[in-house]
């Protein structure tokens, strides 16, 4: 199938409880030619999480034979587990002209705009440090340890924001969903 028109990347990122996967489902559910692209990861499930949907659950072992066959567009470990993105399936979307949505974290997302110029890269910010923190305890998934290296990293991933198209507070969801897509629109997407 021969496909005249190249499809886009749009990046997903920011800190830990900024409401990426809130956005990303919003996105999705109000502009439905948009693919969501699922990533690979070593951590376990969450109850809420679906296999497959969520995320594709690997062992470390499956994992490290993506990476040395070079099947992931971008990579990293961070909280103990390995995260990465399946390069086939969003290259082969790309190339019928769909564009993906990429819900990544901030090293990925800029490893990906290297290798794809072209990708729309949208950082999410929550209103203050506080709301982050309250957005971690409410999900129930992780100590106050967990939380507090969560918290460590998110200063680490703000410093980075000024390296994307776009940043966006998310204070209001609809609100915000709402600037992403007009953006998108103005970009043709």
């Amino acid at each position: 199938m021969e496909q005249n028109a190249i499809g886009k990347l749009i990046i997903v990122s920011g800190p830990s409880g900024a409401g990426k996967g809130t956005i990303c489902a919003e996105l999705m559910r109000q502009m439905p030619d948009l693919v969501m692209s699922c990533s690979v990861t070593t951590r376990a499930p969450r109850p809420n999480e679906r296999k497959d949907r969520s995320y594709f659950f690997v062992s470390n072992e499956t994992f490290l034979e993506m990476v040395r066959k070079n099947e992931l567009l971008e990579y990293d470990q961070h909280f103990e587990n390995y995260y990465g993105t399946p390069k086939k399936f969003v290259e082969d979307m790309l190339s019928y002209g769909k564009d993906v949505i990429l819900e990544i974290d901030v090293k990925g997302a800029l490893q990906v705009k290297q290798n794809y110029p072209d990708s729309i890269l949208f950082f999410i910010e929550a209103p203050s440090e506080q709301a982050l923190y309250e957005r971690l305890i409410k999900r129930g998934s992780e100590s106050e340890d967990k939380i507090q290296i969560r918290m460590a990293r998110n200063k680490l991933e703000l410093a980075q924001r000024y390296k994307y198209d776009y940043c966006i507070l998310n204070d209001d969801v609809d609100r915000a969903v709402g600037e992403i897509i007009q953006i998108l629109k103005e970009r043709r997407i």
